[in-house]
C-alpha cells in the first residue's frame, strides 16, 4: 500500500475538525464535548446520562461531569421519568437550543469549508462510505484485550 492508511486519514480529519470545532463553539462559551453533548440532546430528547455517553462517544463519569457543566450554564435540565421517579431524563434547556442554533450557521460554514472541493456526487459518496464503515464497525463488539479489562493495583491483577 502507499500513502497513509485510510485509518490514519480520517484520524487527522477528526483532529483538524476538532480543532476548528474548537474555535467556532468557544464563540458561545462552549467546548466541543459540551456542544457535542447538545447536539445529541438536541436529536435524542429524553435520553438518560447513560444514554447521552454512548451517543457521545464519552465515558459514563464524563457524561456526569458534562451533564453538570450544561445544568450549571442553564442548556440542559434533568426530568423525571414518568415511568420510573428514578430516572433522571435529559432534555435541552429553552438556552440550551438558542445557543445550538446561534451555533448552526458557523458549524455549517466549517462543514462547507471542509467539504468544497467535492462536487455533490463526491460529497454524498463520502457520506455513504462513512456510514458504511462505522456499520461494518458497529456489527462487532470492540475486542479489548486483556490489560483493557484488568486493573492492577497492589501487584495483583483483578478483573473488572
Amino acid at each position: 500500500m502507499t500513502g497513509p492508511t485510510v485509518l490514519y486519514l480520517i484520524k487527522q480529519v477528526e483532529l483538524a475538525v476538532r480543532s476548528h470545532l474548537d474555535a467556532v463553539v468557544e464563540s458561545a462559551g462552549l467546548t466541543t464535548q459540551l456542544y457535542t453533548a447538545l447536539t445529541v440532546l438536541e436529536r435524542h430528547p429524553g435520553i438518560t446520562a447513560a444514554e447521552l455517553a454512548r451517543m457521545s462517544f464519552i465515558r459514563p463519569q464524563t457524561a456526569a461531569q458534562t451533564v453538570n457543566a450544561l445544568e450549571a450554564r442553564d442548556l440542559v435540565e434533568r426530568i423525571r421519568a414518568d415511568e420510573d421517579r428514578r430516572r433522571i431524563r435529559l432534555v435541552l434547556a429553552p438556552r440550551g437550543q438558542r445557543v445550538l442554533d446561534q451555533l448552526r450557521e458557523p458549524v455549517a460554514e466549517l462543514e462547507e469549508r471542509m467539504l468544497r472541493a467535492m462536487d455533490p456526487e463526491a460529497r454524498a459518496a463520502l457520506r455513504a462510505a462513512l456510514v458504511t464503515a462505522r456499520s461494518a464497525l458497529d456489527q462487532e463488539p470492540v475486542k479489548t484485550s486483556l490489560r483493557a479489562r484488568c486493573r492492577v493495583a497492589g501487584g495483583l491483577v483483578r478483573r473488572r
